[in-house]
């Protein structure tokens, strides 16, 4: 050993030589491939073997676990939607057999015998609970031709007399001005 050398610098220049050679190069991986190749090296336990049977069994135990799920969280919707508890299907807007009847403003006059209607109709969202507004616009027969742009009138359903009109002219609730 020279006087100017060190312990630390002959002992870098012994394991230099191992460090210059290595053994193998390092592959670089796509982190997917990597994981890949981690999976596929996996050597735990796995599932017993199962033949056809086994499987159809199983997956007829699971259909019915989520059959029976569903029909509880029917049950708990049809529960929620029912006005004051009273059990079995909603009620109809207008009962059986009873006509439809309708306030609406009227738009439109011109044609002979027919007053266009604009219903507006303000509802909370049945899951978001926030109001929306909509509207529809129905024919209406007027026989006396009565009714004028801006009346707020009421309507009542009827056979179809025409191609567009359903609807029949029952009272008008208040003038224009």
């Amino acid at each position: 050993m020279a006087d100017d050398e060190t312990p630390e610098a002959v002992a870098a220049e012994t394991a230099a030589p191992e460090a210059a050679a290595p053994a193998e190069p390092v592959e670089k991986l796509h982190p997917k491939e990597a994981r890949r190749r981690k999976r596929s090296a996996f050597a735990g336990t796995h599932a017993p073997e199962r033949d056809a049977e086994q499987r159809q069994a199983d997956r007829d135990e699971l259909r019915k676990k989520n059959a029976a799920a569903r029909k509880r969280r029917r049950e708990q919707e049809k529960a929620k939607h029912v006005p004051s508890g009273n059990p079995g299907t909603p009620k109809h807007e207008h009962g059986e057999g009873r006509k439809l009847v309708r306030v609406g403003t009227v738009v439109s006059a011109k044609p002979d015998q027919t007053i266009t209607v604009r219903i507006d109709v303000a509802r909370r969202h049945r899951k978001y609970k926030k109001i929306v507004r909509s509207s529809s616009k129905i024919h209406v027969h007027d026989a006396a031709n009565d009714a004028n742009e801006g009346d707020v009138v009421r309507v009542i359903e009827s056979r179809p007399l025409s191609a567009t009109k359903r609807w029949n002219l029952v009272e008008i609730v208040e003038r224009a001005r």
